[in-house]
């Protein structure tokens, strides 16, 4: 069950709005196509202003909501909603909504029109997200599989008829089974050689990079992850990214630590421990105007103890963002130029299925 909201909106000639007369006479026109649709419409409230022009509320029934504004620069927005429980079906279809869109523009001749399927708010379960620069992205999300929080953060899985099952943390997409593409750009398969290295994994906990890089038979690699209900989840439902590497938590070539990444990278510091690989699969790159913050503070942190239990000819390889996020993106470029010793970085992208965008991921080595 959700409240449905359906947009619609007009562009006008300036003129059908310029003045009270105009936009009254707009919104005469409308209430009386709306009633061919809704024939028990009652009016409750309108209000005209010359600086902000037209603004009404209707109804039907008080079941069916209708809101109307008529801006004086040839703008009319339509909301219409209504609440639909489960089980029911839409008071509107799609060819209404069509057809309904189409006869309005014919008669407000109309440069052009759009409208939006049906908003759905308040479910149970939440088919919108944003992408990496918040734009709105709906999902075909069809069940909640698993939700649960940790001492960390929110948990989810989500079933996707198109993606497969969905890791969410803090409400935000992380991986899904449809997201092979994303672990393999990030180890850069097909270009970096694993056999025979040794490989720290900061994050991780979907188990997907550590599944992936054990079939290029490292000497061995070390994974450290802090949420132990993370790991028990993917371990269930998202088995097919991850195998049973969470399930066995060690061999000869592997060993998950359940731990604070930064106090291992410590001790790892301290016994002068060394890799050829160090995976930062940990926070994304934040967006904000500056590098200022906690998060801003922990990506220095973790750049800061990984070098230092990098081998001089080693190799940290991580996830950006979006590459829609220049700004952000430029600020975490910064902050790897100021690194002592020096480093040279490069980039490689690829289009994630689950987040619906393309993602910036980068190597970094020392100059």
């Amino acid at each position: 069950m959700a409240a449905q909201t359906i947009l619609f909106d007009f562009t006008l000639d300036k003129d059908k709005t310029a003045d009270e007369e105009a936009r009254l006479q707009v919104a005469k026109i409308l209430r009386n196509e709306l009633e061919q649709l809704f024939p028990q419409l009652e009016l409750a409230y309108s209000m005209e202003s010359p600086e902000n022009g037209y603004f009404a509320v209707l109804h039907e029934n008080k079941d069916t909501v209708i809101t109307c504004r008529i801006f004086q620069h040839g703008l009319l927005t339509l909301n219409v909603e209504y609440f639909l429980p489960d089980g029911k079906e839409p008071s509107i279809s799609f060819d209404t909504m069509r057809t309904m869109e189409l006869i309005l523009r014919q008669k407000f001749d109309s440069d052009r029109s759009k409208y939006l399927p049906p908003i759905k708010r308040g479910g149970y379960i939440d088919i919108y997200m944003t992408s990496s620069d918040e734009r709105i992205i709906e999902y075909d999300i069809d069940k909640v599989v698993f939700e649960a929080r940790s001492p960390f953060q929110k948990i989810q899985i989500m079933h996707s008829k198109t993606l497969g099952n969905m890791l969410l943390l803090d409400e935000l997409q992380n991986i899904a089974e449809s997201d092979l593409i994303y672990t393999e750009t990030l180890m850069c398969r097909g270009v970096e050689n694993y056999e025979g290295k040794e490989i720290c994994i900061l994050g991780g906990g979907d188990g997907a990079l550590l599944y992936e890089l054990l079939k290029e038979n490292p000497k061995h690699v070390v994974m450290l992850e802090i949420d132990e209900l993370v790991m028990q989840t993917c371990n269930k439902y998202l088995n097919v990214i991850c195998g049973d590497v969470l399930e066995k938590r060690k061999s000869d070539q592997y060993e998950i630590i359940v731990g604070d990444c930064v106090e291992y990278l410590k001790k790892f510091i301290a016994e002068g421990r060394k890799f050829d690989y160090v995976f930062g699969d940990l926070t994304d790159i934040p967006i904000t105007d500056a590098p200022e913050g906690e998060t801003w503070d922990f990506i220095r942190t973790i750049f800061e103890h990984s070098f230092k239990v990098l081998k001089p000819d080693g190799k940290y390889l991580t996830h950006g963002n979006g590459s829609t996020c220049k700004v952000q993106l430029r600020l975490f470029e910064e902050q790897l130029n100021l690194l002592r010793p020096k480093v040279k970085f490069t980039t490689t992208k690829a289009f994630v299925p689950s987040f619906m965008e393309e993602w910036l991921f980068y190597q970094v080595t020392f100059a």
